[in-house]
């Protein structure tokens, strides 16, 4: 009855808005997540790419046989202020220059995964999504430690693509800032989540520098939606019936716009990775808490749902 019921629950929950064209659920997962069966099975497919989310040590460790190494700098805009934000969405040219160099085109597959924590990886699956590549990105379930595990090849010399072809980029409108979030908090057909762990949420602790602490609290009107309700420690996503019942209970309706945003915007990108695989359309607050403590919005305190 429980299995049931949870997957009565999962489909109500991604049951699109009318004029809103969401894949079906299962479809969408499947589309957005993949095994390291399915990877292993198409390391010799010439359009594949293959982005290690980590480190120059830990890629030269080990990495998937073909992999090209990213980090979040790669991907993210550089400091141009004198106090910027930790995480910022990079210039289209410069995205466009960055992943042309790791051999993406314009009929690449790319297949993401992370080294240790799963929202470093999500990082890279959004910005290529909001560069209009997300119907051709994938995020590997499990990780380079998946792979590990199962005794799978690992290589240590780094791979050497040929240049690829990209065409311009078509940025999608899915990265909002704090005055968005200010008129959309509480408006019909939205939810804001906040996807931290329930002690930042509740005030409890305040995230950022001990020399320029955030805020405590949430902002007012959002929802709690940890990362880890939605994702597990080993780096997999949560079950679609645990994901389906998280936004549930955080009042997610069926249709609902969902804009997430953590402590920079790196951990909300797992609560938006999972929300995509319901079907749900996503918004990121790029700037999130660290943007929002800077400014003059309002802040609740308190476990909230």
């Amino acid at each position: 009855m429980r299995a049931v019921l949870a997957a009565v629950l999962f489909l109500a929950l991604a049951t699109p808005a009318p004029g809103f064209a969401a894949p079906k659920p299962a479809a969408a997962r499947e589309k957005l997540l993949v095994s390291t069966d399915w990877l292993a099975g198409r390391l010799k497919d010439k359009n594949l790419v293959i982005l290690h989310v980590g480190d120059k040590a830990g890629y030269e460790a080990g990495h998937v046989p073909g992999a090209r190494l990213v980090t979040l700098g790669d991907i993210s805009a550089p400091p141009a202020a004198k106090d910027p934000l930790i995480l910022e969405m990079p210039d289209p040219e410069a995205l466009r220059a960055k992943l042309q160099a790791l051999g993406v085109s314009d009929r690449s597959r790319i297949v993401v995964y992370p080294t240790r924590d799963i929202q470093s990886a999500t990082r890279v699956v959004f910005v290529l999504d909001a560069a209009g590549l997300g119907a051709r990105t994938s995020l590997l379930n499990g990780g380079l430690a998946a792979w590990t595990k199962e005794g799978r090849a690992l290589e240590t010399t780094a791979a050497a693509p040929a240049p690829g072809r990209l065409s311009p980029l078509k940025m999608r409108p899915i990265v909002v800032d704090a005055d968005f979030v200010k008129t959309h908090a509480r408006a019909k057909g939205y939810a804001l989540v906040d996807a931290r762990t329930p002690d930042f949420y509740a005030g409890e602790r305040a995230g950022g520098p001990a020399a320029k602490p955030h805020k405590t609290g949430h902002i007012a009107g959002a929802k709690s939606v940890p990362l880890t309700t939605v994702t597990t420690p080993d780096a997999r996503l949560a079950s679609p019936e645990e994901i389906a019942a998280r936004f549930k209970a955080a009042g997610v309706k069926p249709g609902d716009k969902v804009i997430a945003y953590c402590h920079v915007g790196q951990q909300a990108t797992a609560t938006i990775f999972a929300a995509r695989t319901l079907g749900l359309d996503v918004l990121l607050y790029d700037g999130s808490f660290e943007d929002w403590s800077r400014r003059d919005g309002a802040v609740e305190t308190g476990p909230g749902q």
